[in-house]
């Protein structure tokens, strides 16, 4: 029988991913474990491994093309095994006639709703999942049938839907259907104000206020640049970034510790492996490795939160901030405390250049206890981070720098680095992190216990 393969959540709290590129084509066999299709996430693409044996009897969801998480991506079976468009619909009670596939994100057209509108978009009238509501669709009554990505455009744009009439199955809208009104929408933003247009008098505008008041609220006007300025939209990857960091900030009680480490010792530990390896190492990959020696220090700090209880990590993942074109990926190290310092060099190495050029893997993007933030390359002297759920905590790496600095009561100049820890209330207390701190430092300025 054959099997249809639905878009995986390949990240937690991922609704909708592309299909970057295929790895198999119709008429492959692929076994369990194979690799099926790059995805293309907010975050990162990710390679996807096929769950089931078989043939590839059809593919879906064309390269490049955005669907919903759990939406129909391809059909695997026995050679010339018959497929119809009910191994797409998610629904058990629909036929092929209630729901055929969208042609443009191959999603079921089960899930119909009025046409949008600001007033109403609380109320979207769906079709029950056990196909009892009406499927089909009903001019009349004010119901539009549109795909997943359709529904996502007109709220992002403010589509007025009113007129358009649906190109795809069964009078769907489409984005073929769409994408006009967006351009047009985009165009009449950008002209100017006519010239010698006036506000209009008090008094006229009275009645409209009014009648605003009783009235819903207008969709807000698009955003419209000015002529010194350019509008970039958002890339998914950032309005990702946007939306996590602002769940952190909001629900994450943040609370702060600030060190000064002295780093000569570490720097000159830093030439001596890089004079006698073959492997460079870096500043960084001994900042990591004591980070982990910090964590075996004090267990208490590795540990992250959940809404079933607190869970205590046995080994130091941590994950590593890489800064992108377009935002930032955290890939994570597993087993810090078992590497060498050249091992963990090279494997930070290997995430970061594959997290450039979009090559990590699900589980390599997943998971970890802590983070770390190093912006000393590009001559930051101090800030702090914003936790990475659901890790409770992550430190920030400014730049070593020449500083005066006082030893047995004499001063002298020394070099120094300013780290801040933002920790998770919820899982550190302040004696705690405060303890993770001071370990942590100690390793720094005592580097042969890193090595250790």
């Amino acid at each position: 029988m054959a099997t249809t393969v639905r878009m995986p959540e390949v990240l937690a709290n991922t609704t909708e991913a592309a299909i970057q590129s295929w790895s198999v084509a119709v008429g492959d066999e692929v076994a369990v474990g194979q690799p099926l299709a790059e995805i293309e996430t907010d975050k990162a693409v990710v390679e996807y491994a096929a769950e089931v044996s078989g043939t590839v009897l059809e593919l879906l969801v064309a390269e490049g093309d955005l669907v919903d998480v759990g939406a129909p991506i391809a059909v695997v079976g026995e050679p010339g095994e018959a497929t119809t468009s009910t191994d797409a619909a998610p629904a058990p009670a629909a036929t092929a006639g209630d729901a055929p596939a969208d042609p443009e994100s191959a999603a079921p057209v089960a899930d119909a709703e009025p046409a949008f509108d600001e007033s109403t978009a609380s109320q979207e009238d769906v079709a029950s999942p056990d196909g009892g509501g009406e499927t089909g669709p009903a001019p009349d009554a004010g119901r539009r049938f549109m795909s997943p990505l359709v529904r996502r455009l007109v709220r992002e744009h403010g589509i007025d839907l009113a007129g358009v009439t649906g190109s795809g199955p069964e009078g769907r809208i489409v984005r073929r259907d769409v994408e006009p009104l967006i351009a047009a929408k985009g165009a009449a933003s950008a002209e100017p104000a006519a010239p010698g247009a006036e506000a209009a008098p008090a008094q006229e505008a009275a009645p409209a206020a009014s009648a605003a008041s009783t009235s819903p609220a207008p969709p807000a006007p698009a955003t419209t640049p000015g002529a010194d300025a350019e509008l970039i939209p958002h890339t998914r990857m950032r309005r990702t970034i946007a939306r996590r960091l602002v769940e952190s900030k909001t629900q994450v009680p943040h609370f702060y510790l600030t060190a000064e480490c002295r780093v000569d010792r570490l720097l000159e530990l830093r030439r001596e492996l890089n004079a006698a390896g073959t492997v460079k190492v870096s500043l960084n990959d001994l900042v990591v490795k004591a980070v982990a020696g910090a964590l075996a220090d004090v267990p208490e700090a590795n540990r992250t939160w959940s809404d079933d209880g607190v869970l205590q990590h046995r080994a130091a993942d941590i994950a590593i901030a890489v800064a992108l074109d377009d935002g930032l990926v955290t890939p994570v190290v597993r087993g810090v405390e078992a590497l060498s310092v050249s091992e963990l060099g090279r494997r930070i190495a290997d995430l970061a250049e594959r997290a450039r050029s979009g090559g990590l893997r699900q589980h390599e993007i997943e998971g970890g206890s802590f983070s770390v933030s190093n912006l000393g390359m590009y001559g930051t002297r101090e800030f702090t981070a914003i936790i990475n759920p659901p890790h409770a905590g992550i430190l920030a790496v400014g730049a070593a720098r020449r500083a005066p600095v006082v030893v047995d009561g004499v001063l002298e100049v020394g070099t120094v680095m300013s780290v801040t820890l933002s920790a998770d209330h919820r899982v550190l207390d302040g004696a705690v992190a405060a303890r993770w701190l001071a370990a942590f430092q100690a390793r720094i300025e005592h580097p042969l216990t890193i090595l250790a």
